[in-house]
């Protein structure tokens, strides 16, 4: 539903639908169909680029929009009006910098992160997407 009010307002309404946490949509290109995906996600900030985490609610599975980028990095992204095209650059735990990327997006986002990640097995993706 968040999806659709967003998309359907144009980003009127959406982006801070569930305040504190801001939210955008990303657009990727399904790896086997090769049709347009949308999600909406929590996003934070790291300088020009927006950092998403592939947690899928702490879910055992990663999110398809995360095989997405793996496949093609090449996506778009809505932060209300305004849509922007991104390079993703998926950064796993023990990668350079993923603690700092990781804690940024956590404390952005309330905390949830690091909730999932006590509870998971998998590790948890930070995607920082960068503008073209």
């Amino acid at each position: 539903m968040h999806r659709r009010v967003y998309v359907g307002t144009g980003g009127w309404v959406g982006h801070r639908m569930t305040w504190p946490v801001h939210s955008l949509l990303l657009h990727t290109t399904g790896r086997r169909s090769g049709e347009r995906r949308t999600v909406a996600l929590a996003y934070a900030k790291d300088g020009p680029a927006l950092l998403v985490v592939g947690s899928n609610f702490g879910g055992p599975e990663p999110p398809g929009w995360l095989a997405n980028l793996r496949s093609d990095p090449r996506a778009e992204v809505n932060v209300g009006r305004r849509r922007v095209a991104v390079t993703a650059e998926i950064v796993l735990p023990g990668s350079a910098g993923y603690e700092r990327l990781f804690a940024v997006a956590n404390r952005a986002n309330r905390g949830i992160f690091e909730r999932y990640r006590a509870t998971m097995t998998r590790p948890l993706a930070v995607v920082r997407l960068v503008p073209t």
